[in-house]
């Protein structure tokens, strides 16, 4: 665990000095596509950060990702071929990515990538898989992965991207005139969701008052309340991920923040939800990818809890490891429709794949590969309102998926 007031290792390394430093490895990134091994498997390579501040929702992915290959295996596999999931800790840090992914490549002979959980960290892997020619499918927020200098014919962005969620979030909590206030964490994650508010609330007429950046892993933010106070806003926009949002909606609290204002947070967090308990998490809005009780509206989110619960001993699935099956099982489908492993057959055929898994239709844009997919707004409910321990948010709105909630491809760089 880093100090507070310290940068994320992953901020540290250039997406170019990490892959630089790779040595032969970085050699290796320059070279032409590899021919896989001719064996009966699919290999699916699956980089996460196991260890760190986002392991808790790591791990969630793993047994998501999991259970898509199950499923399919349990039918057959692919064509008959097997599948095998290849998961490796990338320990948070763009090096460490980097260097995994191509020993997924080029030792493990995998036939694509899936994975990641840091828009940094996504982006060195995203860096390795297009100079190699490797289908990567990517599971973590980002809207720079979409951009047409990171972007190329093999990456595919499944999860949800911060200019949908913030726009999601704000919709159904900023009013014109509102004031709004900013605690970001400083990196990536933290600044595309800070970007991303701040162009809803322009959409919206609601005024910005003023923002504070904090450090990845601070464990200490009484600082920057008693600040965040004097600016009287009457909306807090907290943009920060997995421990750091749990603590910094837990100290907001402490210092009686939810009197004067309403916390909303870009993505809300099942895992961290439980880590602090519903007393700290009471009345704060978020977006989200999925919930599981989705399944009174949806089927196909009823048969993901069914299939989970039944691998996992009742257990339910997590919003972030929702993001590992159908990134996993999306990419299995385009190989079944593909007849095999061939990339750019299977390219071709994610970018014509119409798939509801989870939740409900999505499909991959044409111009950037990025899923169109509903967009939830949930709050967090006070214990006396919850029906059993899993019963943590309630739906506010479930808003469909749609090109209209993407950046343009224009603004992206794209041609059109």
């Amino acid at each position: 665990m880093q100090k507070a007031g310290s940068k994320p290792t992953e901020l540290k390394i250039s997406r170019r000095t990490a892959l630089a430093g790779l040595s032969a490895g970085a050699l290796a990134v320059a070279m032409p596509r590899l021919g896989r091994a001719a064996d009966d498997t699919v290999r699916i390579g699956f980089p996460t950060p196991l260890t760190g501040p986002f392991a808790a929702e790591a791990r969630d992915q793993v047994k998501c990702a999991e259970l898509a290959v199950k499923l399919v295996n349990d039918k057959g596999g692919i064509g008959g071929r097997k599948v095998e999931l290849l998961v490796r800790d990338d320990k948070l840090n763009a090096g460490e990515a980097a260097t995994r992914t191509l020993e997924l490549i080029e030792k493990d002979k995998v036939h694509a990538v899936v994975g990641a959980l840091s828009s940094a960290v996504q982006l060195a892997v995203n860096e390795v898989t297009r100079a190699r020619g490797v289908i990567y499918v990517s599971i973590s927020q980002s809207d720079t992965i979409n951009e047409a200098k990171d972007f190329s014919k093999y990456t595919f962005h499944e999860a949800l991207n911060p200019h949908m969620t913030t726009a999601a979030v704000a919709q159904h909590t900023f009013k014109k005139g509102m004031k709004v206030a900013h605690l970001v964490a400083d990196y990536a994650y933290g600044h595309e969701m800070l970007r991303g508010f701040k162009r809803a609330q322009a959409v919206i007429g609601a005024d910005s008052v003023g923002e504070i950046l904090h450090p990845f892993g601070a464990a200490d933010y009484s600082t920057f309340m008693p600040r965040l106070m004097s600016m009287r806003p009457d909306v807090l926009c907290i943009s920060n991920f997995g421990r750091d949002q749990a603590n910094a909606i837990k100290q907001a609290v402490d210092f009686g923040v939810k009197q004067q204002m309403k916390i909303v947070v870009p993505v809300l967090l099942h895992n961290q939800r439980l880590a602090v308990g519903a007393d700290v998490f009471e009345g704060v809005v978020g977006g989200a990818n999925y919930y599981w009780g989705l399944e009174t509206q949806s089927k196909s989110a009823a048969d993901f809890n069914a299939a989970f619960r039944a691998a996992n001993g009742g257990a339910i699935p997590t919003d972030y490891g929702a993001y590992g099956y159908s990134g996993v099982a999306s990419l299995l489908q385009a190989m079944q429709a593909a007849g095999g492993t061939d990339t750019d057959k299977v390219v071709d055929a994610l970018e014509k794949l119409q798939y509801d898994l989870t939740k409900g239709p999505q499909h991959y844009r044409k111009c950037d590969h990025q899923s169109v997919q509903s967009v939830l707004v949930l709050e967090s409910k006070k214990k006396s309102a919850m029906a059993n321990d899993n019963d943590l948010f309630a739906i506010l709105a479930n808003d469909a998926g749609s090109e209209d909630m993407l950046r343009s491809c224009s603004e992206l760089g794209h041609a059109t």
